[in-house]
């Protein structure tokens, strides 16, 4: 017969396996307990030596179970610690902004003016591109996005040369605590204003003026007006000093 032993009030008793699920209460068991003590007394040569330390009683065997999702997450979050956009060596990371600054249609106008928030509030530079102040910008974007049959919208944010989205995926991204993690490597956002523009991008152009019309001695007629091609539609250029020059 198996047997154990338990230390209770320095006396050593002896019990045989039982079927605890007979006891419903402590008490129950404390009642056995004090029968197995009084027992013991009456009969000393049933009761075990001291002199011989009883074996210990076993460990019990605690199993971590692991779920199944933990291995399935630990590649993906592996590949998540890397850069999402993959760079070629040297290329800049840069972050790009189509907006439009008019409060015509006033979701469009709300939308545009939370992303601007969001990506200052990063420190980040950003090459913000209104298209309501250059048509030249929407064409680029329609480039971009080429093959969509929807019609492109903004605001439309790129980073790193990937499309990330409008503002409801910005707002996600930025609720997931991703967005960090995507502008990491940006070159960081002036501290200062800009002195030739005061921010606002656009510079009136110095040919014209910004009446967009530029007179020529050229041809056999003589001199005439003719249409300045270093402007926009507006007669506006964008400020060489804070603005990039490159698309997408």
């Amino acid at each position: 017969m198996d047997r154990e032993y338990w230390l209770r009030e320095n006396i050593w008793i002896e019990y045989s396996r039982i079927d605890m699920a007979n006891f419903h209460h402590f008490q129950d068991i404390l009642s056995l307990l004090d029968d197995c003590e009084a027992f013991d007394r009456s009969n000393p040569s049933t009761a075990p030596s001291r002199a011989s330390s009883p074996p210990p009683p076993p460990s019990p065997l605690v199993h971590h179970s692991r779920p199944a999702s933990a291995a399935l997450l630990r590649p993906w979050c592996s590949s998540q610690e890397k850069d999402p956009f993959g760079l070629p060596p040297g290329e800049e990371k840069r972050v790009i902004l189509y907006f439009s600054s008019f409060r015509v249609v006033r979701r469009t106008f709300e939308d545009c003016a939370a992303v601007r928030a969001i990506l200052r509030g990063l420190r980040v530079a950003v090459d913000e591109r209104d298209v309501s102040m250059d048509a030249g910008f929407l064409r680029e974007l329609r480039g971009v996005l080429g093959g969509r049959p929807q019609p492109v919208g903004v605001p439309q944010v790129f980073i790193g040369g990937r499309h990330i989205g409008g503002a409801e995926d910005l707002r996600r991204l930025l609720e997931a605590g991703e967005l960090r993690r995507y502008v990491e490597g940006v070159a960081p956002a002036a501290t200062e204003i800009c002195d030739w523009c005061g921010d606002l991008r656009f510079l009136v152009c110095r040919r014209c003026s910004g009446s967009r019309r530029c007179y020529s001695e050229k041809g056999n007629a003589g001199g005439a007006f003719r249409a300045c091609t270093a402007c926009n539609e507006n007669g506006l250029i964008r400020c060489p000093r804070c603005c990039a020059s490159t698309v997408v």
